[in-house]
């Protein structure tokens, strides 16, 4: 890391690396700063668990957000700042983010600073049963019935395959909400 302060006078993003679980709590800490802004997408999404659905929250980048500020005036309070570690540096140079990456980020995150985001399960996906007669058994989608409430899974249990139809809240599938996040 840089023994010397930041001398630009510019204005422009940077990534800053916080605590773990405290990214919006950090980017709240420096947004309240004099002429710094600070943007911390975050995304919310349902799971099945073993206990039923539950409902997350996490930062879109774990660790991470961005803040804008011009590094002359505002980097020792960004970096010293509660929940923050440091302001990513490569080479000695702060990691600048370009406004053009922002404004993307932005727009894929529908302009909000926590984005819905439901995990879709499709055909072929393969998945677990967290709940019922069946719990702890995996199997494949086969058809989807009612893509938002039931669907046939193919599963192999009493020594052969069999077809079952099963509410879609009670499986755990293999994708995740990030994965989700930029696919039209």
């Amino acid at each position: 890391m840089s023994e010397k302060e930041p001398t630009s006078s510019q204005p422009a993003w940077y990534v800053v690396h916080a605590k773990p679980k405290c990214e919006h709590m950090a980017a709240g800490m420096i947004a309240d700063l004099p002429d710094v802004q600070s943007y911390c997408p975050r995304i919310r999404f349902q799971r099945s668990t073993r206990r039923g659905k539950v409902w997350f929250m996490e930062a879109l980048f774990p660790g991470y957000f961005f803040a804008r500020f011009t590094p002359a005036a505002s980097y020792r309070a960004v970096k010293h700042a509660q929940n923050v570690l440091r302001v990513l540096e490569f080479g000695g140079q702060l990691a600048q983010v370009a406004d053009s990456f922002i404004a993307e980020l932005k727009e894929e995150m529908q302009h909000e600073d926590i984005r819905l985001v439901e995990v879709p399960i499709a055909l072929g996906d393969e998945v677990e049963v967290t709940a019922g007669p069946m719990q702890g058994l995996r199997g494949i989608v086969s058809s989807l019935t009612n893509a938002k409430e039931r669907v046939r899974i193919l599963m192999e249990f009493l020594g052969r395959e069999n077809l079952v139809e099963v509410h879609t809240d009670t499986l755990l599938t293999e994708h995740t909400p990030r994965s989700v996040i930029g696919k039209k």
